[in-house]
């Protein structure tokens, strides 16, 4: 059923829901518009409201090829709507979830623009702060691009930061999709425009991979990985490539690249990726309790709940027709920030590796069970290996072969006896 959404714009059918409202395809004075119509809940915050209008002019002029445009922000006595240009497509967890993982130069190709994108809302000022496939539109009518991909726009500018208001969320609590938050953001650090290049690192291991490098699992282990475990290898890219990865998924946001860096540098991959498969790689086991593991278990369900009392959703919302409405990740779950001890390691340790069908996933407990029964089978074999070699060398020193009879000596020619 139609609604006016203020004055301008009518909003026809609903291509989707997420944790922060609903997307209408609408139509305005210029044409059809995508419509992200707010919670009624955030809509009655006047102190989120005169925000979300402080920061009209810089939604507004961010214009860039690769980011949805916001075209008008709407507030109208209960409706609080961004005013979105409609993209004529799907989003990036559609297509992961039909192919599961990309050939790299088509995943460099699509990351490269989004890096773009970042890049023109760093220098306004502006940090996305939930870089995700969800947030990533690939443009059917676009030309194709290297490895066969679409033209890609980040969309969702500013919704986690709305949602993220200091009345909405304590200092011990941060605001974000746990497989893709920085470990700054982890450890209740301010989120500044490094935090984008870290979680559009993780969406190019996605693509790269199937998974994400730290995800799996409750969200209190998630966010403990993103802290203190590093990126495990993928076999089958170039080395250059590898490289920029790991430089981006740094924990020390000094040590990535900018935007504008990230962009330039997978371009100038994309030659060196032509013609590669998609990788075979398989999807790192569930985690598994070590029995040895003294950290404390303090990352209990109910500490980690949907925003603003949101019922628990899956996925972020498409801004496009024909697209899903959901997704298997969960979106702005409202987490608390772990303490030091619960984030404690030691050493870094190694994210979950990849494991071979039928076998545990290396340094799980599993695994770790394995080696221990395969140190006391060798133990015990060593064990009785030399209990028979003592035997032996008792029955040799004792002069005889075990059955009563005499061993010769001196090889056999000894002297007979004298009379």
């Amino acid at each position: 059923m139609a609604r006016n959404i203020g004055s301008r714009y009518t909003a026809h059918q609903i291509l989707g829901r997420g944790s922060a409202g609903t997307v209408w395809l609408g139509e305005g004075p210029e044409g059809p518009v995508a419509i992200k119509l707010l919670r009624e809940d955030l809509a009655s915050d006047q102190e989120l409201v005169g925000r979300f209008v402080q920061e009209r002019t810089a939604l507004l002029g961010l214009d860039h090829p690769h980011v949805v445009a916001v075209r008008d922000l709407v507030v109208d006595g209960n409706d609080l709507a961004l005013v979105m240009t409609l993209v004529r497509g799907t989003d990036l967890r559609t297509r992961l979830d039909r192919e599961r993982r990309l050939a790299p130069e088509a995943a460099v190709a699509i990351v490269a623009d989004v890096a773009d994108g970042l890049a023109a809302a760093h220098r306004a000022q502006i940090v996305h702060r939930d870089v995700k496939p969800e947030n990533i539109l690939l443009d059917m009518e676009g030309p194709l691009g290297p490895g066969g991909a679409h033209p890609a726009l980040l969309t969702d500018f500013g919704v986690a930061k709305l949602i993220d208001t200091p009345r909405r969320t304590k200092a011990t609590k941060i605001i974000g999709t746990p497989d893709y938050l920085a470990p700054e953001i982890v450890e209740g650090l301010p989120p500044r425009a490094a935090v984008d290049i870290y979680a559009l690192a993780t969406v190019l291991y996605e693509l790269l991979a199937g998974f994400t490098p730290f995800g799996g699992g409750h969200p209190g282990a998630v966010l403990r990985r993103h802290v203190t475990e590093t990126v495990v290898p993928l076999p089958g890219i170039p080395e250059e490539l590898w490289q920029l990865l790991v430089q981006c998924l740094a924990k020390a946001p000094a040590s990535r690249l900018r935007a504008s860096e990230l962009a330039v540098r997978l371009r100038d991959l994309l030659p060196l990726l032509a013609g590669i498969p998609p990788l075979e790689v398989d999807e790192p086991g569930p985690d598994e309790p070590d029995e040895n593991d003294q950290r404390p278990d303090a990352y209990d369900e109910q500490q980690y709940t949907p925003a603003a009392e949101e019922p628990r959703r899956r996925g972020a919302v498409p801004l496009v027709p024909g697209s899903a409405p959901d997704s298997n990740r969960d979106t702005h779950t409202s987490m608390r920030v772990p303490a030091p001890d619960e984030l404690a390691g030691g050493p870094l340790g190694t994210a979950r590796a990849p494991r071979a069908p039928g076998k545990p996933r290396p340094g799980s407990a599993r695994n770790k069970a394995a080696a221990v029964r395969k140190r006391r089978l060798a133990l015990a074999a060593a064990a009785v290996a030399l209990c028979a070699a003592i035997a032996v060398g008792g029955r040799l020193a004792s002069g005889g072969d075990g059955d009563g009879d005499p061993a010769p000596r001196d090889g056999g020619n000894s002297a007979p006896a004298a009379p």
